[in-house]
């Protein structure tokens, strides 16, 4: 397959899912914003989404001050961000316009009229009074875009750049959701971490924190997890079971575990000669998510293991690009 069609369908299956993921994302925010705390608090949850998502600085050369109305704008239809919802689905789109011929008809339709929908629902005056059917809408729209593609597909190399995207993309993007709790407000209702004697006090904190069970619930249901929550855990929300849950699990679809189990899997299925490394840098990721134990994680701090996987997650992409796609520029 040509470096540049295994691109476009790397990159449309990855813009979907970042557009379902931040819908999820803002949804979660949305959910928490809505638990007792204070303006400053408040303003902290939005400037985390922000933050997680690095995007702080793009946002504040367009807007002024950090509001819920502002990132929802901004995260939602700003053609200014590429990261928007907006921006995804029409990069989506452009991507498989420009792979027509690989596709089947059902799959380019399905991201065609995604896009079409998408300018019609964002003029619509309804969004602003409830952003949460969007949100929803968009997640639907993912789902049925998977599907498609999974249904209709040969099980060539052109559905396994699309899985690959799909992995990457949702890897990244979990862990991201994951840790924006603790860039959250419930900060703001305990001791900075630079204050605390160690990394199991500041955890422990932020357990205790009054809103906590809230805020994890609301994460579990923002990746379709909370009915699996009770069924594997038939007990009440601890955060170590949510982080077990999202990232552990291989039999979660969208944890971390999962997400690497599958893009291994796929890269097998494209090796070439040069994506030994590649498939290597894959597979310890994958060795590290299955022998890690949860109390390891929390004992390292949750927010720091998060970090060496997101730069981990991001070198991998540059290799997969390297390897098979068209090089990323420098």
């Amino acid at each position: 397959m040509l470096s540049r069609t295994a691109d476009h369908l790397f990159w449309m299956a990855r813009y979907t899912e970042r557009a379902e993921n931040t819908a999820r994302m803002l949804d979660v925010n949305i959910q928490t914003a809505l638990l007792p705390q204070s303006a400053v608090a408040a303003e902290q949850g939005w400037r985390a989404v922000l933050g997680i998502s690095e995007l702080q600085t793009l946002f504040d050369e367009e807007y002024e001050v950090v509001t819920g109305r502002n990132v929802l704008d901004f995260m939602m239809r700003d053609p200014a961000n590429p990261s928007s919802i907006a921006s995804c689905l029409k990069a989506a789109r452009e991507n498989a316009r420009a792979v027509r011929g690989v596709l089947t008809t059902e799959v380019w339709e399905t991201a065609n009229a995604t896009w079409l929908d998408t300018q019609q629902k964002l003029n619509d005056s309804v969004l602003q009074q409830d952003p949460g059917r969007f949100f929803e809408w968009v997640k639907y729209r993912s789902h049925l875009s998977r599907g498609v593609t999974i249904g209709t597909m040969l099980k060539d190399e052109a559905l396994h750049f699309i899985r690959l995207g799909t992995f990457l993309e949702r890897a990244d993007n979990t862990a991201r959701i994951l840790d924006v709790k603790f860039h959250s407000a419930n900060q703001a209702a305990i001791k900075d971490q630079a204050e605390m004697k160690d990394q199991a006090e500041y955890a422990a904190a932020v357990r205790d924190s009054p809103v906590d069970f809230y805020y994890w619930a609301a994460i579990l249901r923002s990746v379709s997890a909370f009915e699996v929550y009770r069924r594997v855990y038939r007990d009440v929300i601890t955060p170590e079971r949510v982080v077990q849950l999202l990232m552990l699990r291989a039999d979660m679809p969208r944890s971390l575990l999962a997400c690497m189990n599958g893009l291994l899997e796929n890269l097998r299925e494209v090796r070439n000669d040069t994506s030994s490394a590649t498939e290597r840098c894959a597979g310890k990721m994958q060795a590290a998510l299955t022998f890690d134990t949860i109390d390891e994680i929390l004992e390292q701090g949750l927010h720091d293991y998060l970090g060496r996987f997101f730069d981990d997650i991001s070198e991998l992409g540059n290799r997969i690009s390297r390897d098979f796609l068209v090089p990323l520029a420098a």
